[in-house]
């Protein structure tokens, strides 16, 4: 996928609207997610709804998709017994089943953005929303590198447009990520932070610092915040605006939050709310605006309700 610079530096030209949460959606379409793969089960066992919510999320307005691959890393599936080539096999596939739904809007320019969680998403034990991995940088490292390495020798159909790093909670694994890109500098990411408040990472660093630092990158075409509670978005998009003057793309949860005592979701995260604060996230300053937890495609719709008005 290795793209030329100026090339590189034109792939988010004219794309404002991201696509919703690719969990949130599946379970409403009855898919299993109890598993330690999460989502990336349903790459195994039922690939074809995975299309179908890239389709929903293409017809609510989205112009640029995440891969169904969030969960997707040689360790985890080692972890379950699965041989961990497995994985590779997996990460190649998200892109096809992407692309496939891309296909079928072909007067629309679609960005696909290869998913990749941090390294505490392979713990599946919401280590990612705190970064204390209790591992080596080395670990963090090697994590990526595997991913990284099979997503940039991929050609054709199963090439992303980008690699997107999401939900990082710290300095730490974005400084890991950029050792792990070193060999590829002609990649394209993003580097999307999960915060616990308006200024910081949730491992406690400052959004600013870690903005600063990866938008040094030569891989790096945007910079944003995901999985974090929306009323924080605000605040972080001026963060990210002092600190970088990369595009800042901004996907917050719905506004519910997570009862881990009760394990269920509390609160509201009605889509017509969702879309007057999108609004105001453009008028902000952030480019591309969209959904992360407990989003849907009628959220969605609403962000892009939103980007045509601003």
């Amino acid at each position: 996928m290795t793209e030329k610079p100026e090339a590189r530096d034109a792939i988010l030209q004219g794309i404002r609207v991201l696509d919703g949460g690719m969990a949130s959606e599946l379970e409403y379409m009855g898919a299993r997610l109890d598993g330690p793969l999460w989502s990336a089960q349903v790459l195994e066992e039922a690939p074809e709804k995975i299309v179908a919510v890239h389709r929903a999320y293409l017809e609510a307005g989205a112009d640029c998709i995440l891969t169904a691959s969030y969960q997707v890393s040689r360790m985890g599936y080692a972890e379950i017994g699965l041989d961990p080539q497995r994985a590779d096999a997996a990460l190649l596939r998200s892109v096809e089943l992407a692309r496939t739904a891309a296909r079928e809007f072909p007067l629309r320019r679609v960005v696909v953005a290869a998913s990749l969680g941090p390294y505490g998403a392979a713990l599946h034990n919401g280590a990612e929303y705190h970064g204390n991995y209790g591992c080596a940088f080395a670990d963090l490292v090697q994590f990526h590198c595997q991913r990284i390495d099979v997503l940039a020798a991929a050609t054709g159909s199963q090439a992303p447009g980008l690699l997107a790093f999401e939900t990082l909670p710290s300095l730490e694994e974005a400084q890991a990520i950029a050792e792990a890109l070193q060999p590829w500098p002609d990649l394209a990411a993003w580097f999307s932070f999960t915060c616990r408040d308006g200024e910081h990472v949730a491992h406690g660093e400052l959004l600013s610092d870690c903005a600063a630092v990866v938008a040094r990158l030569p891989q790096t075409i945007a910079i944003g915040v995901n999985c974090t509670r929306p009323a924080l978005i605000s605040p972080l998009i001026a963060q990210l605006r002092a600190a970088t003057s990369k595009p800042v793309v901004v996907y917050p949860n719905s506004g519910e939050g997570w009862d881990p005592t009760a394990r269920r979701w509390t609160g509201h995260g009605a889509a017509a709310r969702f879309g007057g604060m999108a609004a105001d996230w453009f008028a902000d300053g952030a480019q591309i605006v969209g959904g992360c937890c407990r989003t849907r495609p009628a959220h969605i719709r609403q962000v892009a309700d939103a980007a045509r008005r601003c």
